[in-house]
């Protein structure tokens, strides 16, 4: 990847993904859908798993069936799915690498940030809580909040509208392809941090740029730091 990667303009807002992005919840999903898969006698593929990042809830269903039709039990499935990944994501996840001094670096900055995540609240704010890092955000837009979860823009529009900047002048900092298709139909600027799938030409013509990690976020935008007493 191109470590180039410029912004055109300061950004005024920060909007974070969760799923992969903030929070290394990936690899419990992909088993859990894989596992879950033999438990209902149907085969579920890792790599067919991982096109459907980005998808929760009602999305992710409506994918399922399309994709399989109607002989796969999706009630039976869903329900397998939940009871091998509740355990995991009740205990916690970590953060990913990078996440906790890229926060402290826009706090620092006076950055405004927000969360739009494809998550439930409840489960948004456990692992926000869970991870500490819940007072970085001014505002938490889940797909509770939306009629419509990723790949439609709806859940970014929420946390952008709440933060109260024009859409053009906010940040969105993405993982998967689908929460890319979101944020770039949102019409704010984006960087995707690919989590467990590379960007095909047709994502990253989505995106400002690709970075290799949050790391390299940091340094993208390390200029608007204001440099510490």
């Amino acid at each position: 990847m191109d470590r180039r990667v410029t912004l055109p303009r300061r950004p005024k807002a920060v909007v974070f993904d969760m799923d992969g992005l903030l929070i290394d919840t990936i690899p419990a999903y992909v088993s859990a859908m894989v596992e879950a898969g033999r438990d209902v006698g149907h085969v579920v593929s890792k790599d067919y798993v991982l096109s459907l990042v980005g998808l929760l809830g009602a999305e992710l269903e409506t994918q399922l069936r399309a994709d399989h039709g109607a002989a796969f039990p999706l009630p039976a499935y869903m329900a397998a799915v939940s009871a091998r990944l509740g355990p995991i994501l009740n205990a916690g996840v970590p953060l990913k690498a990078g996440a906790s001094e890229l926060l402290k670096a826009l706090a620092r900055a006076d950055m405004p940030m927000a969360v739009g995540t494809s998550m439930t609240r409840k489960e948004a704010l456990h692992h926000l809580n869970h991870c500490e890092i819940e007072h970085f955000f001014r505002s938490v837009a889940t797909r509770d909040d939306v009629a419509r979860g990723k790949p439609h823009p709806d859940v970014h529009l929420k946390a952008m509208s709440a933060l109260g900047f024009e859409v053009s002048d906010c940040l969105i900092l993405e993982d998967s392809f689908n929460g890319v298709r979101a944020a770039h139909a949102s019409g704010a600027m984006v960087i995707m941090v690919p989590d467990v799938v590379a960007p095909t030409p047709e994502i990253a013509a989505l995106c400002i740029g690709v970075a290799i990690d949050l790391h390299q976020v940091e340094e993208i935008i390390g200029w608007m730091e204001t440099p510490a007493n």
